[in-house]
């Protein structure tokens, strides 16, 4: 399986300008969740653009140990890393490799280029994202796509598949 899994912004950031991810603090998830991913995680496949931005390298707070595919035109100049594997091909090559490596476990993309582009190929089993109680305003978006369709989902779990998600929050004072 295939999971393109990101923490958002409510306005649909995954990173900050710079690929930063200093906003990603001051906000609670359930108990056990980052547990949950770093046991049905057998490999990560991401950009070199997220690879090369500052900050840690290793995702769930350097709690996963598993095999990191970084997909990137120049893996001559990448800076190697224990346990990670630059690729130089096409993203459905890269999802391949980086699908075997997962073994009997997700694979997860942590790219929203590579999330996207295995999307328009069908590639994609889930879009697993976690919404913070954050607006950023600026940054790096989970789907960008100007002038291309819109991409219907259906929701798992319980109830309606098409039901739309409801979320409210007041803003924080201070």
């Amino acid at each position: 399986m295939i999971r393109w899994h990101f923490t958002m912004s409510l306005d649909g950031f995954v990173a900050g300008p710079e690929h930063s991810m200093d906003w990603m603090t001051g906000f609670t998830v359930r108990p056990g969740l980052v547990d949950e991913y770093v046991g049905s995680t057998g490999a990560i496949l991401g950009g070199r653009r997220g690879w090369d931005a500052p900050g840690d390298r290793r995702p769930y707070g350097g709690m996963w140990k598993g095999p990191i595919l970084v997909l990137t035109h120049h893996p001559h100049d990448a800076e190697p890393a224990d346990g990670v594997t630059f690729l130089d091909c096409d993203v459905a090559e890269a999802a391949r490799i980086a699908h075997a490596a997962a073994g009997d476990k997700y694979l997860e993309v942590h790219s929203p280029t590579i999330g996207r582009r295995l999307l328009e190929l069908g590639m994609l089993d889930e879009i697993d994202l976690h919404i913070a109680p954050i607006l950023l305003g600026d940054g790096i978006r989970l789907f960008d796509n100007p002038g291309g369709a819109p991409v219907r989902l259906h929701r798992l779990g319980d109830g309606d598949p098409l039901a739309a998600l409801s979320v409210r929050y007041r803003p924080a004072g201070g």
